[in-house]
């Protein structure tokens, strides 16, 4: 499939008053709207910090829509792509979903149509179709059950125990790791993430002579030899808390450059190197920033908060069977 990957916006370039005003603007309106924002770790720094600073949350996307549910605000402001969005509705359909801009969306969520998904799982009925979080709500109410990377493995490993097939999907990369780990009996739907399937083994292999003493982190949508390069695989917050708790002061992090954030936050001390992409058949210098997640600004949040004109919608008979595997993943990870 081609997908169509927009240009890193131009954001405005503001000096130090300017955009301490419009923090100030942005604080405002979240009050007058009785409006939290929820940030993924792959959004920009200083998203993350106004979430911070404003009783937010910044998480990964069970976390983000786990905290919109139970927070007291009758809007959540999810700054992130739109899965997270549609997943926020489902988990909570009596509040107003915010997003600042609806376009922001993903790529392994492009990469899996319902139409052609629906037409997969067909042809494999026999199968228990478990899709990964990074997927529409059309193909979530497909699904018997939906998964985050944190639980991937167990929930895998716990159905094909039980004797049961596995449909994957989308990622083909967490999904070959997932069955390589399990052994379970899985046959894989084709997507990829277009940041992590960049990542390139060898420049990890070059890195890690430079700094012999680095631990590499990779999130397991990586290609198989950037997996096998790794310390330590794992979701985001998995990564963050390797990070912390390591001994050790250097990491080649193999994920979205906007975890960095929250690594340099809770280990100061620490050295952060962002893992290569640069590379025979690589198509950037350096694809480690979702161009998805970067439409994500400052300014596109006040102008949400002031007119609320991105709202996220899911149709009532869909959020009711989109919420059915996910309400499986939430008992589950309990």
């Amino acid at each position: 499939m081609n997908l169509v990957v927009p240009e890193h916006p131009l954001k405005p370039s503001l000096n130090d008053q300017e955009r301490e005003d419009l923090i100030e603007r942005i604080k405002s309106l979240l009050d007058e709207r009785q409006a939290t924002l929820v940030a993924h770790y792959y959004t920009d720094p200083e998203i993350q910090a106004l979430a911070e600073e404003t009783g937010g949350c910044v998480a990964d996307s069970l976390e983000m829509a786990r905290f919109g549910a139970l927070a007291e605000q009758s809007t959540v402001l999810v700054a992130g792509v739109r899965f997270m969005g549609e997943t926020a509705k489902i988990l909570s359909p009596e509040k107003t979903i915010l997003m600042p801009t609806l376009e922001a969306t993903c790529s392994l969520d492009l990469g899996c149509p319902i139409e052609a998904f629906d037409a997969f799982c067909n042809e494999h009925s026999d199968r228990t179709v478990v899709v990964y979080a990074n997927t529409s709500a059309a193909v979530k109410a497909r699904a018997d059950w939906v998964v985050t990377s944190s639980i991937a493995l167990d929930v895998v490993d716990h159905l094909s125990a039980a004797g049961e097939k596995i449909l994957w999907a989308p990622d083909r990369y967490l999904g070959a790791y997932v069955q390589k780990e399990t052994g379970a009996d899985m046959v894989l739907w084709q997507g990829a993430c277009i940041v992590h399937e960049e990542f390139k083994a060898k420049g990890i292999h070059d890195l890690k002579q430079v700094y012999p003493e680095a631990r590499v982190l990779v999130h397991p949508e990586s290609p198989s030899a950037v997996i096998e390069a790794a310390d330590v695989v794992g979701s985001t917050s998995q990564l963050i808390k390797a990070a912390v708790d390591l001994d050790a002061e250097t990491f080649i992090v193999a994920t979205d450059r906007g975890i960095f954030y929250k690594m340099q936050q809770l280990a100061p001390e620490k050295r952060f190197l962002e893992a290569p992409t640069a590379g025979n058949g690589a198509t950037c210098r350096s694809c480690a920033h979702c161009p998805w997640m970067a439409m994500n600004a400052l300014s596109n949040i006040e102008q949400v908060l002031k007119h609320q004109d991105q709202e996220i919608q899911v149709a009532a008979d869909l959020a009711e069977r989109a919420l059915k595997p996910l309400q499986r993943m939430l008992d589950f990870n309990r």
